[in-house]
C-alpha cells in the first residue's frame, strides 16, 4: 500500500503524530510516497489543486495531520486539504484543550469544511498535545488581575495536564485509529 503523510505541527506534537503513522505503516510493509509539511507539499509547484507534492499521486491513502488554531487546522494546512481531489484521508490532530472527543469532534468537523466532496475521509484521530510555556505565562498574568477567575484556573489545570501529551496511551490509540481504518476501507 502507498501513502502519504502531510502535517502541519507548530508545537512538534502533530509531527511526532506524523512520525509515529510513518513507522506503523513501515511494519506493515506500507510504501511511503510522502512524507513532510503541508507547507512543502503545496509549494512543490507552487500549483494548489494539482497534487503538487511528487508522489501524492500514487498515495492510496494520505494520511493529514493538523494542530488545532481557533478550533479548526491552520491556514496551510487548510490550503493543502482544500487542493485535494478523488483522495481517501485519515485526519489527524493535536490540540492542547483536550479530553473531550465533543471538542475533537467539533473541531474535525471544522477541517472537514476545506475538503472537496469527491475526497473520502477514512478514519481521523485526535489527542491532546503540549503548549508553549508562554501560554501558561500568559493565563498566569490573566490570573494575576482577576485571583478568583475559575476558567483561568481552568485553564492552568489543563495547561498542567497536556504537558504530557501526546503520550504512549495516545500513541497506541492512533496506530488503533490506522489499523482499523485501513482494515475497514481496504476489505472490499
Amino acid at each position: 500500500m502507498k501513502y502519504a503523510v502531510v502535517y502541519a505541527s507548530s508545537t512538534g506534537n502533530t509531527g511526532m503524530l506524523a512520525h509515529e503513522i510513518q513507522t506503523y505503516m513501515e511494519k506493515r510493509n506500507g510504501e511511503c510516497v510522502w512524507f513532510g509539511k503541508a507547507a512543502d507539499a503545496v509549494s512543490a509547484t507552487g500549483l494548489p489543486g494539482r497534487d503538487s507534492a511528487a508522489g501524492l499521486p500514487e498515495a492510496d491513502i494520505l494520511f493529514a495531520g493538523f494542530w488545532t488554531d481557533k478550533g479548526n487546522c491552520s491556514e496551510e494546512m487548510g490550503t493543502f486539504l482544500e487542493s485535494l481531489h478523488g483522495k481517501k484521508l485519515f485526519l489527524f490532530g493535536t490540540a492542547g484543550f483536550g479530553g473531550s472527543e465533543e471538542y475533537f469532534s467539533r473541531i474535525l468537523g471544522q477541517v472537514r469544511g476545506h475538503i472537496a466532496g469527491d475526497n473520502k475521509v477514512i478514519g481521523t484521530y485526535m489527542c491532546q498535545g503540549k503548549m508553549p510555556v508562554s501560554v501558561k505565562a500568559r493565563y498566569e498574568k490573566m490570573l494575576e488581575s482577576d485571583p478568583e477567575n475559575e476558567r483561568m484556573k481552568a485553564m492552568i489545570t489543563n495547561f498542567d495536564q497536556a504537558l504530557s501529551h501526546p503520550d504512549e496511551r495516545d500513541l497506541a490509540g492512533l496506530a488503533d485509529a490506522v489499523e482499523d481504518s485501513i482494515r475497514t476501507c481496504f476489505a472490499d
